[in-house]
């Protein structure tokens, strides 16, 4: 309230309105604070710090699609890491990897776009890899390596796959990559998927995966029946990674997020500040009943 309001309302004068504040200031009964909002920049520090990360970039949380607008750091990550022509770039899969390719990515000609796992017989646009590598290679001005391959099968029928030329010219890359663009995957529980195995939706443990490689909070890879079919690169190829981003914009993420850092699957982490800040609250929580135990 005003002080005129507050000295009508206790029939009192301005001047004696403003003399009482003033005490009640001076003797700690009236406080008048301004809340310290952390800058992108700190979150990105705190995140590096907290994560153990090689890099971080987060953007203020815009009021429409979060996800597009992530592709303007990545782009600034890939740049700052030298990548040039003949370096190999390998794309995943999610709808976070899918704005960030149809957004817009550096021009970068005579790098390599490699799709980092198989494909899979549904609809759903953020499941079509070799688009995602395809626009990646249009707008950098660059030259795309397909993967004509299921993302999953029998054993069979992946060792086939495996022992193909065409294939293995593809899957050869992924012990060469100089960066990776990867999403993170939500819990089963809390995003219920139509296209995960039955073996995948028995993680209930799960904190979250990257290419379908499933993580603890803590950082433990969750082996799941079946995945011996899968066509990926593997949890060993993306800790050899020089940059391995990971680009996620959802709170609920959080505890995935943190579980593929502590994996060493991703290094990198592109977000906004909502998820930046939850990832930290939740490193902070984990701190504090460390320290009670």
């Amino acid at each position: 309230m005003a002080q005129v309001d507050i000295a009508r309302k206790l029939g009192l004068s301005t001047a004696t309105v403003s003399r009482l504040l003033q005490r009640a200031r001076a003797v700690g009964i009236v406080r008048i604070e301004v809340i310290d909002l952390s800058p992108a920049e700190d979150l990105s520090a705190a995140l590096i710090d907290g994560l153990k990360l090689r890099t971080a970039a987060v953007i203020d949380t815009p009021s429409s699609n979060v996800l597009s607008a992530l592709a303007a750091p990545v782009g600034s990550l890939l740049q700052q890491a030298g990548l040039r022509s003949g370096s190999t770039l390998g794309i995943g899969w999610g709808r976070a990897v899918r704005e960030v390719t149809m957004a817009g990515l550096p021009q970068l000609p005579g790098i390599v776009t490699v799709a980092l796992n198989g494909g899979m017989q549904h609809a759903a646009p953020h499941f079509q890899i070799n688009e995602f590598v395809r626009q990646a290679a249009v707008q950098m001005g660059g030259v795309p390596h397909f993967l004509h391959a299921p993302y999953i099968s029998s054993t069979e029928l992946r060792d086939a796959f495996l022992g193909d030329p065409t294939v293995q010219q593809v899957t050869s890359l992924w012990d060469r990559l100089d960066a990776a663009i990867v999403g993170v995957g939500l819990t089963h529980a809390a995003n219920p998927s139509e296209t995960a195995l039955p073996g995948e939706k028995a993680l209930s443990e799960a904190a979250g995966d990257v290419l379908r490689h499933y993580v603890t909070e803590e950082g433990e890879i969750l082996h799941w029946d079946g995945e011996e079919g899968m066509i990926a690169a593997s949890p060993q190829q993306l800790r050899k990674v020089p940059l391995c981003v990971a680009v996620a914009a959802t709170p609920g993420k959080a505890s995935g997020i943190i579980g593929a850092a502590r994996s060493g699957m991703i290094n990198a982490l592109v977000t906004d500040a909502n998820t930046a800040q939850a990832i930290l609250d939740r490193l902070s929580s984990h701190q504090k009943a460390e320290d009670r135990a």
